[in-house]
């Protein structure tokens, strides 16, 4: 089996299928690769024998059997609906209160959704309320539509409900963007009194929240996640994103919405969906036979599990390995671990000591404000024996820094 220069062989135990392997993975075909013999922590992918090549494969072989040329038509606007009840049973299920298709927009990711609501909701220079440290690209997406984007102080426990007071008191704002199961990229989960106590304060002054839960169905702790902050708003005033590409394959380039059914009937007006319907409509049918079949929810779990034992690699090391001048936390899902350097350590340092080691990692500072040098490490996509190794290389690295003073 070829691979890339950077990736290791997946044992076919630890792969999703025969097919899941790296034969092409490579520059032209894939976004990214990282250098020759460098272990990438940066990006938050799944590595490719996580990929389920023949689960999908089969899907969409059987969507085309079932459907047949309708599975290659023009999809309809909202979506297929046959993928949106399955979604809205799901999510009825998890949040303990009613859910119907016409809840449900069916998109092309979390990407596309948030340009979708930065064009729809909002004007170019409108407001846009967003935590201290959130996800870097999901800044971009909004300030390439024209939003400004202003952060509200946040703490352990996320946005802090009295500075978004003051925030929407004294501006208005045409959204809150949060993210709070399992956060990009420092992996917390906003406790459900806090969720409740944002909520009052956008319901308060009638801004929507947009709830980012890429992550949601990525739980890898014993505690089942919070209830969403849509579900706890009945799905009034939060519009929330969710998608499959942290779960099946960023490939599929599909994820969905969820809102209150005169939102939805106002996003599936845009002239993007009235063009040309839905979005990924053969896609929506194949993802839409694996969550009707319980394959869907099988390979989470075989999922989770393979992530679990990422994570803990990854923690472990670094505990073990770093000295007392570097904190960090078990996150309980999603696919990262948030670094924090103590006794006035540069984040410059961090960065060049990992690149000097072989190891990419994100800067904390793509992702906003820090109180100190931080780091994001993903441990999503690189196999167990690869991220012991790069955490050692790192910690040998880091624990060489020297502290700095105020004067230098």
């Amino acid at each position: 089996m070829r691979t890339d220069a950077g990736a290791a062989p997946v044992t076919p135990a630890e792969s999703a299928g025969p097919l899941s392997h790296v034969r092409s993975w490579r520059a032209g075909v894939v976004q990214s690769l990282p250098p020759p013999g460098v272990f990438d922590l940066g990006p938050g992918y799944l590595e490719p024998g996580l990929l389920p090549v023949d689960l999908l494969g089969a899907a969409y072989a059987r969507a085309l059997e079932e459907y047949g040329s309708a599975a290659l038509g023009y999809g309809d606007d909202r979506g297929a609906l046959d993928l949106r009840a399955a979604l809205a049973e799901r999510t009825a299920q998890a949040d303990g209160i009613a859910c119907e298709p016409g809840n449900v927009l069916v998109t092309a990711g979390i990407s596309q959704a948030l340009q979708l609501l930065a064009t729809t909701l909002a004007e170019p220079g409108d407001v846009v309320l967003v935590e201290e440290t959130c996800y870097d690209l999901g800044r971009l997406i909004l300030t390439d539509c024209g939003m400004r984007l202003r952060e509200v102080r946040s703490d352990s426990a996320g946005m802090d409900p009295e500075a978004l007071r003051e925030a929407l008191a004294g501006e208005r704002a045409a959204f809150v963007y949060l993210n709070p199961t399992f956060h990009n990229p420092t992996g917390r989960v906003v406790p459900v009194a806090r969720r409740h106590e944002l909520l009052s304060v956008a319901s308060g002054h009638g801004t929507p929240v947009v709830e980012d839960d890429a992550y949601a169905e990525l739980n890898l702790g014993e505690a089942p996640a919070p209830p969403s902050m849509a579900g706890l708003a009945g799905y009034h005033g939060v519009i929330r994103l969710r998608t499959f590409s942290k779960t099946l394959a960023p490939g599929l380039r599909l994820g969905w919405l969820l809102a209150g059914t005169e939102t939805v009937d106002r996003l599936a007006g845009h002239g993007l969906f009235r063009s040309g319907g839905c979005l990924n409509h053969t896609a929506a049918l194949a993802v839409a036979a694996l969550v009707r079949a319980g394959d869907y929810d099988r390979h989470l779990d075989w999922l989770r599990a393979r992530l679990r034992q990422r994570r803990d690699t990854l923690v472990d090391t670094l505990l073990a390995e770093l000295n007392d001048g570097f904190e960090l936390d078990r996150p309980d899902g999603g696919f990262f671990v948030w670094l924090r350097a103590r006794h006035r350590r540069r984040e410059p340092d961090l960065l060049g000591a990992a690149s000097g080691a072989g190891v990419e990692v994100a800067a904390g500072s793509r992702f906003g404000g820090t109180a100190r040098p931080a780091v994001r490490l993903a441990y999503s996509f690189n196999s167990p024996s690869r991220l012991a190794l790069a955490a050692r290389r790192l910690a040998a690295a880091w624990n060489a820094l020297p502290a700095h003073t105020d004067r230098t």
